[in-house]
């Protein structure tokens, strides 16, 4: 009969510290799940964190703690959501409210983004002029061409704008080519924003400056003065390709969260059936 009681001593005092356990962990969850009902959802993870770290084997608690912290992320996501749909509201009458300075040109026969240009660069308006073009798609992605055609090939593949002492050059480009027309040599290259030497950023810091010079650099370079129209559509292609750049944003961050609504509802639905 002794050797039975000394058995049941340690089984009792498991038994105690396992009803503690549970006991403590529930306490665990109710703070949880009052930070969640009070908006507090960081708080509220933290807490059922604690249990899963503390209490490993308070099962049914633990076990209430997933389904409530998939009722966190979906209240996270739900809110997050709302914020970008406000968010987007604001950009696209941003977009509105300039997008008519622009000229939007778009074949649809084989381009399925656009490009936006300054009226005053359309090619039509521009040729036989050497010049700095800028442009920005539909998706925000602004970039620089530069044209010449002054007569007598130079293989230009960077340009370098300056005023007085300061000034940004491109580095050499990826993408130029040279063609014809009517029979004169024109050379283009292209700069994208970030791969531009900091062109676009340093026309839009000097946008009200006389005089930039703008120089073609190839075997040997060419120099002129830039338009001042030229500039101030770098300028204000700058700007819409700001609003179009945060817009597409915006749209990959709401895609990110509906697809994240969609796991958590499914998950949510499995725990329902099981």
């Amino acid at each position: 009969m002794k050797k039975i009681g000394l058995l049941l001593v340690p089984m009792a005092l498991a038994l105690s510290a396992c009803q503690n356990g549970e006991k403590q962990a529930g306490q665990l969850f109710q703070r949880a799940e009052a930070a969640y009902a009070a908006g507090e959802y960081s708080l509220a993870k933290l807490q059922i964190d604690s249990i899963r770290t503390l209490y490993p084997k308070a099962f049914e608690v633990r076990k209430a703690g997933i389904k409530l912290m998939q009722q966190i992320d979906l209240a996270e996501q739900t809110k997050t959501l709302a914020y970008l749909d406000s968010m987007m509201t604001v950009k696209q009458a941003a977009l509105d409210s300039i997008k008519g300075k622009f000229v939007l040109e778009k074949d649809t026969a084989y381009q399925e983004v656009g490009n936006y240009f300054y009226p005053t660069q359309v090619v039509e308006k521009n040729i036989g002029r050497s010049f700095l073009r800028a442009q920005v798609s539909e998706l925000g992605e602004m970039s620089l061409t530069s044209i010449y055609c002054a007569g007598g090939s130079i293989h230009h593949t960077a340009v370098k704008v300056s005023v007085d002492d300061t000034f940004a050059e491109t580095p050499t480009s990826i993408d130029s080519y040279e063609t014809t027309d009517l029979g004169r040599p024109v050379e283009k290259a292209d700069y994208k924003l970030g791969n531009d030497g900091g062109v676009i950023a340093f026309l839009v810091a000097n946008r009200d400056k006389k005089n930039i010079r703008l120089e073609f650099i190839g075997d040997r370079n060419y120099k002129t003065v830039m338009h001042p129209n030229d500039v101030k559509a770098v300028a204000e292609l700058s700007e819409l390709a700001r609003v179009l750049s945060a817009i597409e944003e915006i749209k990959k961050e709401q895609k990110e969260a509906n697809l994240k609504i969609k796991f958590v509802k499914r998950k949510m639905e499995e725990n329902t059936e099981e």
